[in-house]
């Protein structure tokens, strides 16, 4: 059998250690692609279109997509997406 690697290991070792350029660059990407799969769940989840989104917020279809795709997100437009999907934003202290 081989041997068993946990997940801090695995990554560390496909994008390198804690404070490198590489892993922050893949912390960065993680997220964006994580906030952009609430972003597309919930907005399916209310059985609304990119386009209706969109025009809820002021902002154009292929932006809503882009973010969708993980496109790095500034947060006050984070912000207008959350609210328009009735989501709520919570940050709490490690």
């Amino acid at each position: 059998m081989g041997k068993s690697i946990n997940a801090k290991e695995l990554i560390a070792e496909r994008y390198g250690k804690e404070g490198t350029k590489e892993r922050e660059q893949f912390t960065e990407g993680a997220f964006s692609y994580y906030f952009g799969e609430i972003i597309r769940n919930r907005r399916k989840e209310l059985h609304m279109s990119q386009e209706n989104l969109a025009q809820k917020v002021g902002k154009k279809r292929p932006y809503i997509s882009r973010i969708e795709n993980g496109e790095d997100i500034r947060l006050s437009n984070f912000a207008l997406l959350a609210n328009a999907l009735g989501l709520s934003i919570r940050l709490t202290p490690e």
